[in-house]
C-alpha cells in the first residue's frame, strides 16, 4: 500500500490504455490541468452518479483547460460498456493490475460491513500544468465534488 502523493510533489508518470484503446501518458498531458480521478468499479450507484457530475461539467472544465480522467481496475471492455451506457464524454483508464492506484497511493484496505479487502479508495488528483499534484481529495464524497474540483481548477490560474 502506498502512500498519498501530497500537493507539491511531481505526480507519478503513468502509461495507460483508455475505453477507446488509445494509450494516455501523463508526460503527454504537460501544459494542461488534468483532473484525475480513482472510482471502484464501473457502473455501480456512487461511481455512476461521480462519472456523470464530471459528464455534466465536462464542457466548463475544458473551457478552464482542465483535461478529466477516470480510472478504476476494471478492463477496456467494461469502461467502454459504462461510457456508452452514460454517455461519458472522457477517457476512463484501465489500470486492472491496480499498480497506478498503487503508485497514488489510493490501493488502500477497505473494510466493508465487517470484511477487509484491498481496493480502491474513492479520491481524485488535480495535477498542475507542471505535472505537480496542486491538490487532492483522499475520500471523496461524491454530492459536490465536481463544483469543488471546479473552485481547484480556477484558484490554479
Amino acid at each position: 500500500m502506498g502512500d498519498w502523493i501530497e500537493p507539491g510533489k511531481k505526480a507519478p508518470a503513468f502509461t495507460l490504455t483508455a475505453d477507446d484503446g488509445s494509450k494516455v501518458r501523463l508526460a503527454d498531458l504537460a501544459g494542461s490541468p488534468v483532473v484525475f480521478y480513482f472510482y471502484p468499479k464501473d457502473d455501480t450507484p456512487g461511481c455512476t452518479k461521480e462519472a456523470c457530475a464530471f459528464r455534466d461539467r465536462q464542457k466548463e472544465m475544458k473551457k478552464l483547460g482542465a483535461v478529466v480522467l477516470g480510472v478504476s481496475p476494471d478492463d477496456v471492455e467494461s469502461h467502454g460498456k459504462f461510457r456508452d451506457k452514460f454517455k461519458l464524454n472522457f477517457p476512463l483508464l484501465a489500470d486492472e493490475g491496480h499498480k497506478v492506484a498503487e503508485k497514488y497511493g489510493v490501493w488502500r484496505e477497505k473494510n466493508m460491513y465487517g470484511k477487509k479487502k484491498m481496493g480502491i479508495q474513492r479520491s481524485t488528483y488535480l495535477i498542475d500544468a507542471q505535472g505537480k499534484v496542486a491538490k487532492v481529495w483522499k475520500a471523496v464524497k461524491v454530492d459536490g465534488h465536481d463544483e469543488k474540483v471546479i473552485e481547484a481548477i480556477k484558484a490554479l490560474e
